[in-house]
């Protein structure tokens, strides 16, 4: 493929159209690559016409790059990415290729028609390029004759970004000797046509020079019909936990909607190891760490616990269990073997627990749960069965509930969620679950946390590259309300890329058929960083969230916050104390102020 540089839009892959069309209008080459192929559409596995991974003792067994560069294989077993293992990341199940080290394992996509089968949401493809980004369209042919089209960007194996990668090896075999180099992998996502059964899928073309887009899994993305997110926390950094062996890590969660089912979703996110999960419970919480009735016990695959790679998630398996909306959830889980690290969302507001040595989960009691945390490890969602689907909140501290008191969910998001189930039958607005995905610090356009490795900054990965992940893959996503942009601006960048960024967001969201609501950014005079200058361009990025073509609605939490008689600080009533932040009362009155409708598609 011709090296090329992609934004992050197409980075995480863009849908180009879906309109069904007749068979003899499919694009002329996808014909001719099928023509070329010789055969029906294929197994992807019967593609595989390069060697990606060698044993560290024989390096020359491959040459993924044309340059005789290679994947180690100890470096994925060690990292849980052994041959024939199932992976699910960003809620998609992709498998790494069932071969030995030295065997072909991935295609270099030029036209070449894979037979998938299946509906969803997105296609996940299992890839990385060599030689630069390597980006290309295909198509998607569906059992009802009609196609598509799917932008495709593979980030480089050897300096694509860090933030998006789902794993980063820490070595690259070379015939000359073995590097300490990172290696990335990545899954990418495409929007497909909702509800319409996929038959075959053509990658894209190679144009003959440059970067090769390789890829070494393809799968349909399943829709998550029948559920509903009741609770979620985005992963804001890997960080040192513990370290613990040998504990069980109690976490108390907040729950919007309920239901009469449940499971739950722990996420190895920006990880090089795999973690052990030995066994997990459900439970309503009376206090404390203390349980009402007994813990009730989670299955992964029919198992007692499971193993999550490096990079991957782990859902567990439905349960008859009937969660309250409204509610405190104990999801508790036992670490057998050590964590010294453990990606966490690190601004929970909420006490929660770990006990002494043992595996303490079925315990009603709180009494072994010797220690508190203030962070929710590995823990990223809570799902109830049935339900209209979810609010998904893409924020930064505010959304994340800094300046509330503590312990008492009084988070806006909470406040919303109340609203939402307070709502009558004949309201005409569902009573959708909130996910509150906000991450104090969070920016829109540059990370905080690199994306890799141990961090003490744990303000995530910008809103931009963690769009997919805490997003499009969230459970039943209905509606995104997205309010960011005061970090952006509190570190130097002007309103234009400010702007930039939240279109793109718009485009994207719009693009996987979720509907986009933008809230304005609230007034912060007093706070060290808020200066003159930074106000300015704040005015200038509301004048255009308020100008509202890139988003189906738009909230105006300035208006909501600023003090009439000084526009550019926050009315002190609702003021933590800090300028930045709003407190207790100000975070009612932004919740308060949503019009419930401007959430409905």
């Amino acid at each position: 493929m011709r090296r090329r540089i992609w934004g992050a839009t197409a980075v995480l892959a863009l849908l180009t159209g879906l309109a069904p069309v007749a068979a003899a209008e499919a694009a002329p080459g996808a014909e001719r690559a099928s023509a070329a192929q010789g055969t029906r559409p294929l197994p992807l596995e019967r593609l595989f016409d390069n060697r990606a991974v060698s044993d560290d003792a024989r390096p020359g067994d491959a040459d993924f790059d044309g340059a005789g560069a290679s994947l180690s294989a100890r470096d994925l077993a060690a990292a849980g990415w052994t041959p024939g293992r199932v992976l699910g990341v960003d809620g998609a199940r992709v498998t790494w290729p069932d071969t030995a080290a030295g065997e072909p394992d991935n295609v270099r996509a030029d036209g070449q028609a894979v037979r998938v089968r299946g509906r969803g949401d997105a296609l996940a493809f299992l890839v990385a390029g060599t030689g630069g980004a390597a980006s290309g369209t295909g198509s998607v042919r569906y059992r009802d004759g009609s196609r598509g089209s799917y932008r495709l960007t593979a980030p480089d194996w050897r300096d694509g970004p860090l933030a998006t990668k789902s794993v980063a090896l820490p070595h690259v075999n070379t015939p000359g000797g073995q590097l300490t180099e990172r290696a990335r992998l990545y899954v990418v996502t495409v929007p497909v046509a909702r509800g319409r059964e996929i038959a075959s899928v053509t990658l894209p073309r190679d144009p003959g020079a440059g970067a090769d887009l390789h890829v070494f899994a393809l799968s349909v993305r399943g829709g998550t019909t029948g559920w509903t997110g009741s609770w979620t926390a985005s992963t804001a950094g890997y960080a040192a936990v513990g370290p613990w062996q040998d504990r069980t890590v109690r976490l108390v969660v907040h729950t919007s909607a309920g239901g009469p089912r449940v499971r739950i979703r722990l996420d190895n996110t920006f990880a090089g190891t795999p973690v052990r999960i030995g066994s997990a419970t459900v439970a309503v919480r009376a206090a404390g760490a203390g349980a009402r009735g007994e813990p009730v016990a989670l299955r992964f695959g029919g198992r007692a616990g499971t193993e999550i790679p490096a990079g991957a998630q782990a859902f567990s398996d439905p349960l008859r269990f009937t969660v309250p909306s409204d509610a405190h959830l104990l999801v508790s889980f036992h670490l057998p073997g050590p964590v010294a690290a453990a990606p966490l969302h690190s601004q929970a507001l909420q006490t929660s627990y770990v006990s002494g040595p043992g595996d303490h989960t079925a315990d009603g009691s709180g009494a072994a749960y010797s220690s508190t945390l203030r962070t929710w490890p590995l823990l990223t969602g809570v799902d109830v069965a049935g339900g209209p689907g979810s609010v998904v909140l893409l924020g930064d501290s505010i959304t994340d509930g800094v300046g509330s008191t503590p312990d008492t969910d009084r988070r806006w998001p909470d406040e919303l969620a109340r609203r939402l189930l307070a709502q009558g039958p004949g309201s005409g607005v569902p009573r959708y679950g909130v996910l509150n995905q906000g991450i104090s610090a969070n920016r829109v356009l540059t990370d905080r946390y690199p994306g890799d490795g141990v961090s003490t900054d744990t303000g995530g990965v910008s809103a931009l590259h963690r769009l997919d992940r805490d997003v499009f893959a969230q459970t039943s996503t209905r509606t995104l309300v997205v309010f960011e942009g005061v970090n952006d601006l509190r570190a130097g960048a002007g309103a234009s890329d400010v702007v930039a960024g939240l279109r793109e967001i718009a485009l994207r969201a719009r693009e996987r058929g979720v509907r986009v609501v933008a809230a304005t950014v609230v007034p912060c005079e007093g706070e060290a960083r808020c200066t003159a200058a930074v106000d300015a361009e704040r005015v200038k990025v509301n004048s255009y969230l308020r100008g509202g073509g890139d988003f189906d609605a738009v909230l105006d939490f300035d208006a909501v916050l600023r003090d009439p008689g000084r526009p550019s600080r926050m009315l002190p009533a609702y003021d933590s104390g800090d300028h930045l932040h709003p407190g207790d009362a100000g975070l009612v009155a932004l919740a308060r102020s949503v019009p419930l409708g401007a959430l409905v598609p």
